[in-house]
């Protein structure tokens, strides 16, 4: 029997819309409703992002929210669409793409847009079944979470719904929805597909739209020649420059930064192949369908770059002059190490920047390459050993002792004016104990897949606040087992 959602059936949460992209017109999207799934059961709720939509905790926990969120029955005053963009793919022009398992439900009066990803086909599908699986719906919910929790901008995940619904991958597995948040889901590749499509009137609506709604400083004429095409430009610019200052600086691995992948509004969107750095590898590539490394993590701030380059490509017939183009994008080259100095002294403890501050951290990058070295664990022991003065678990970390040594007595040099407790106390707030190591994303989806949703839930407890110690809970934080090294994430995860 094939299921249908009831069309005159509407489930009120409490939930006001305001649905300012949809008035957009009908260039930009495909109205449909998702379809349903057989059997619904809650998996993960994020009780901090029910708090932002103005969702109360009691409702979100009813089953006229699970079938909701799980695309059985429509929300009272939503209106469901699915996007349309294009985009470049490893680098490649791949034409129409689209949200293929996303179908957005509006935006709520205060701003948020929510979007359930899995929700069935859409004409954006290509040749996919527009559903999500288990496996891949518990890591974007819980790196969501995780990465709010380090502070980096990204989109939330308020829930996530199974179901016993068949899904081919690699082999067969239950489908899964996810209820993601963001101020906006616009991509760079939305402005894309208007430019090479020739609908530049579109493509001005949207970048009006954009631009009034979220970067309105834009239009205050102190921009580049006082064009508010060009200072959009480099509005993204900046903020894509300072989330990879960020993801460096964390040691996280996106694994797809496609076109179509990144966010007009500078957040960490579409998780699918990511990872946090275990070893400190600069060259690491946690994507295995990513062949020829174009995405390992040392690559990610160029790639970035490439990116902006696409979107500026876009815009240009807005902007109406090439070099006012290159201008906006400049930008990026000086914002981005900027940044980047700035978490690198955060997590060094460095209040005030000085000389040789990038010696000094190019000076411990080079040292914990070289000696592979776990990099979470050393920077939340070298936060400790600040406060205690004791240099030997740092050291038990490297082969290369003697070169250790050296760059510490440096790094005391370099600090030495600095009250050392003040100092820790910076750097345990700035190095987290806990981030999801792919293991733990691992061991939380092998008991999830039977049934049990405790590990997941007591991950997502230590990954919303992963600064706290968190007292019984060091397993978590520990080396990873060697069974790890053979997990294999790819675009289908």
């Amino acid at each position: 029997m094939t299921l249908t959602a009831d069309s005159d059936a509407r489930t009120d949460l409490g939930l006001a819309w305001d649905h300012r992209f949809a008035a957009l017109g009908p260039d930009f999207f495909t109205e449909l409703r998702p379809t349903p799934l057989p059997s619904p059961h809650w998996v993960g709720t994020s009780p901090s992002v029910a708090q932002l939509l103005g969702l109360d905790e009691a409702a979100l926990h009813s089953d006229e929210a699970l079938q909701a969120f799980t695309g059985n029955r429509l929300l009272a005053g939503s209106r469901p669409l699915a996007s349309v963009y294009s985009g470049h793919q490893f680098g490649v022009w791949a034409g129409q793409l689209g949200d293929g398992r996303a179908i957005l439900l509006g935006e709520t009066a205060s701003g948020w847009e929510v979007q359930l990803k899995g929700a069935g086909r859409t004409p954006y599908s290509r040749m996919g079944d527009g559903r999500a699986v288990l496996r891949s719906s518990i890591r974007e919910f819980l790196c969501s979470e995780a990465m709010h929790g380090l502070g980096v901008p990204t989109s939330r995940a308020l829930c996530i719904t199974g179901s016993p619904g068949p899904v081919r991958r690699e082999e067969i597995e239950t489908a899964a929805v996810v209820t993601r948040v963001a101020r906006s889901f616009v991509r760079f590749g939305h402005f894309e597909h208007f430019a090479a499509n020739g609908q530049e009137a579109a493509l001005q609506t949207l970048a009006d739209y954009v631009i009034d709604r979220y970067y309105p400083e834009c239009r205050d004429g102190t921009g580049l020649a006082g064009n508010p095409y060009s200072a959009l430009l480099q509005a993204v610019s900046e903020r894509t420059a300072r989330l990879m200052a960020q993801w460096q600086a964390v040691g996280f691995c996106h694994g797809v930064m496609n076109t179509d992948n990144m966010s007009i509004l500078g957040l960490t969107i579409d998780y699918g192949p990511f990872q946090f750095l275990d070893a400190f590898v600069p060259g690491h590539v946690c994507n295995h369908s990513d062949s020829q490394g174009r995405y390992a993590y040392n690559r990610q701030p160029n790639v970035a770059y490439w990116n902006l380059f696409c979107l500026a490509q876009a815009l240009l017939p807005l902007i109406g002059d090439q070099d006012l183009a290159k201008q906006a994008l400049e930008s990026y080259k000086t914002v981005f190490p900027e940044a980047f100095m700035v978490q690198m002294r955060a997590k060094l403890g460095l209040v005030e920047a000085s000389d040789g501050d990038g010696a000094l951290i190019d000076g411990i990058l080079l040292l914990l390459a070289q000696n592979g070295v776990d990099y979470p664990i050393f920077w939340r022991r070298l936060s400790h050993a600040v406060g205690t003065q004791d240099m030997e678990p740092v050291r038990d970390l490297f082969a290369d002792r003697a070169g250790l040594d050296q760059w510490l007595l440096l790094y005391s040099e370099h600090s030495m004016h600095m009250d050392l407790a003040h100092q820790a106390d910076l750097m345990l707030k700035t190095n987290p104990k806990f981030v999801l190591r792919n293991h733990l994303g691992e061991q939380a989806i092998r008991a999830a897949k039977l049934g049990d949703f405790g590990e997941l839930q007591t991950l997502q407890r230590l990954l919303e606040r992963p600064f706290d110690e968190h007292p019984g809970h060091d397993a978590y934080a520990a080396f990873p087992p060697d069974w790890a090294s053979s997990i294999e994430i790819s675009c289908s995860s």
